[in-house]
């Protein structure tokens, strides 16, 4: 079986390696064009051209895999089965039907659950206890194809969108290897239709959700912080428009959180970041300001000098 990966993000590189360890033959690894990152705005290849490089496999970086002329070097590889894993871009018709087994799709939710780009973190944003991967063969709609294997997993309370992704994506590999071993060389996996009914949906993280709304509650809060912890991360302000990321906070008891309007700091006499919300008290551990390194918030209160009375916004 000639098999095909495609794959960009770190969440894919676990599904290429084990293919690799599991002696597939990888004709090949596409994965979008480097990119520029950081200060210096060098151009950074992503992770799994790196993975694939340390192999010594054939890499492709089309900027749009629909392009006609990438299409026909699709045909000359002649791949039996196409991997995709945390790839970027949408296959046409014309890739889907290429490979006989089809195109098979890792996806980090219990589908139907969960369709789109971001259903890690939108599982963490909305205080899920538990979630899952899924095996799956891509169609033209978007998370909709049938569904080969799933498992699932428990979401741990100090889980964040970092945590969780590594998790998932080491829970994939053994079920891919297992869909691929179930294919033959004439067709797809045995595969069932999902419930289009229950389906809901994961859309692609804004910069703005972010944000903060001191207004919700204490738990609401830490959710929107463990879920936005890879990108955009959960932001608040202070003093003269000054930004703050919440790198990481805990729920604690206070009998007066009543009392306080929402975004109201208390500073303690041990040093910690109290803050008050619509229910619920949050305290700060670590943070980051901004065009600063992250720290802990104690040093962030010997930085600034915030006083107990001021508010977050």
């Amino acid at each position: 079986m000639k098999i095909l990966f495609m794959g960009t993000s770190e969440f894919a590189v676990p599904s290429l390696e084990k293919l690799i360890e599991k002696n597939f033959e990888l004709i090949g690894v596409v994965t979008q064009p480097d990119r520029p990152a950081g200060r210096g705005v060098r151009l950074k290849p992503p992770p799994v051209k790196v993975a694939a490089a340390k192999h010594s496999l054939p890499i492709y970086q089309p900027e749009k895999v629909r392009r006609r002329d990438f299409i026909r070097t699709l045909k000359t590889l002649q791949p039996t089965a196409i991997v995709v894993v945390a790839f970027g871009q949408i296959l046409p018709k014309s890739v889907l039907e290429l490979p006989p087994c089809g195109c098979i799709n890792v996806h980090p939710s219990l589908l139907p659950k969960y369709r789109g780009a971001a259903p890690i973190q939108w599982a963490l944003i909305n205080g899920e206890t538990e979630t899952g991967v899924t095996i799956m063969l891509l169609d033209e709609g978007e998370d909709t194809g049938d569904i080969i294997l799933q498992e699932r997993i428990q979401i741990a309370s100090k889980d964040t969108a970092t945590t969780l992704s590594n998790r998932l994506a080491h829970l994939a590999t053994p079920l891919l290897v297992q869909a691929l071993q179930n294919a033959s060389m004439q067709g797809p996996p045995l595969h069932t239709a999902q419930n289009h009914a229950l389906a809901t949906q994961a859309p692609r993280l804004t910069k703005e959700i972010g944000h903060i709304d001191w207004e919700k509650p204490a738990a609401a809060i830490r959710n929107l912080i463990r879920g936005t912890a890879i990108w955009p991360g959960a932001y608040t302000f202070f003093g003269n428009n000054l930004r703050l990321k919440i790198i990481d906070c805990r729920i604690v008891d206070d009998a007066n959180s009543g009392n306080c309007s929402p975004g109201t700091i208390e500073i303690t006499s041990d040093k910690a970041l109290i803050v008050f919300t619509g229910e619920g008290v949050l305290r700060l551990d670590r943070v980051q300001p901004a065009n600063k390194k992250e720290m802990a918030a104690s040093d962030f209160l010997n930085g600034y000098h915030l006083k107990t009375g001021d508010r977050f916004l």
